[in-house]
């Protein structure tokens, strides 16, 4: 049941299976993908140059797969080399492999394509095979899955790294020209928001990064909880912070007179909030408003999360003086 070399017709190679009283249950199979992918997803394998000193099993039925990742990712292809053994489907399995060197902009690794390979091989991690039914379909979407989950993976700790660098060093450059055309179409447009209150200034400690994720501390003086909400906002209206996972996870504490006035905010992050508000408490920071960014990088960091929250937050009160005797000259704010 071999591949003839000279075919370059799918439709003369599908006209000749059903030919053989073998092929009738593959070239039907490969009429069901046209129908599923589109017709010109299913191509003839060519042999490469390559291939010349290792002739491949002509027993073995060849053709290529060009598919596109699934949502949200269509406009990413990838090209399958599907291979059927003589025996396919009645006691023999499919092999598939990636032949595809680069998803994306990402260089393909030998992980991803171990993956692939296995396919048919490990049901913990792709399709099991029964003798007798047809697969391919199912092996197809299994390395879709794959390929998705390995892509979005990159592209993430791609975007949270460049993201990061912008913050810390706003001069545009080639690098983030490159992720922002690599990075998920934005969301709906930020509401211009009202400039920061006169005299205050912002902190910004450098980012802490660990399996991909970043967090990025933030801190200014305040004088009137009034300000907190506009100092909030116009850090939301800047689209690379607006992006994160959590954009402003934040607490703060403000002497008026003689009352305290204290609050904070998780932003989607349980508990991360009071555990920004415990560190004011014991550091006896007042006239402050510090605030985290979150870059998530595809990868659970369990409790370490909130060390690294803790820590960003402190990294940008020292940076702005707060954990000073005595504030600097010029900055509202102080440690009691």
């Amino acid at each position: 049941m071999g591949l003839p070399t000279e075919q370059n017709d799918i439709k003369e190679f599908i006209e000749d299976l059903l030919q053989r009283p073998d092929g009738e249950a593959v070239a039907s199979e490969i009429e069901v993908l046209q129908s599923i992918y589109g017709d010109e997803t299913i191509q003839l394998w060519i042999p490469t140059a390559s291939s010349a000193s290792n002739p491949p099993d002509p027993t073995t039925t060849r053709y290529e797969a060009v598919l596109s990742l699934p949502s949200p990712y269509e406009d990413v292809p990838i090209r399958v080399l599907v291979s059927l053994p003589e025996g396919y489907p009645a006691s023999a399995p499919p092999q598939l492999q990636l032949l595809s060197r680069y998803i994306g902009a990402f260089g393909a690794d030998s992980a991803l394509f171990g993956a692939v390979l296995r396919t048919f091989i490990s049901s913990a991690s792709g399709v099991e095979w029964a003798p007798g039914a047809v697969c391919v379909f199912d092996g197809l979407q299994s390395v879709l899955d794959h390929c998705a989950a390995w892509y979005g993976e990159r592209l993430s700790a791609e975007v949270a790294g460049e993201l990061v660098r912008a913050d810390a060093h706003p001069d545009p450059g080639p690098g983030r020209a490159a992720a922002a055309a690599l990075a998920p179409p934005p969301g709906p447009a930020v509401a211009e928001a009202p400039p920061l209150p006169q005299g205050i200034q912002m902190f910004l400690a450098e980012p802490i990064t660990d399996r991909k994720s970043a967090f990025v501390g933030r801190a200014c003086a305040i004088s009137h909880p009034s300000e907190v909400p506009i100092i909030l906002a116009h850090l939301l209206s800047d689209r690379r912070i607006a992006r994160a996972a959590h954009p402003v996870i934040n607490a703060w504490r403000c002497q008026v007179g003689t009352l305290l006035h204290q609050d904070n905010d998780d932003d989607g992050e349980t508990a991360a909030g009071g555990r920004l508000a415990h560190l004011l408490h014991i550091l006896e920071v007042d006239n402050v408003l510090v605030v985290v960014t979150r870059y998530f990088g595809g990868i659970h960091l369990g409790p370490d999360r909130f060390k690294h929250i803790n820590q960003a937050a402190r990294n940008a009160l020292e940076l702005g003086g707060f954990l000073d005797a005595e504030p600097a000259s010029g900055k509202r704010g102080r440690h009691r």
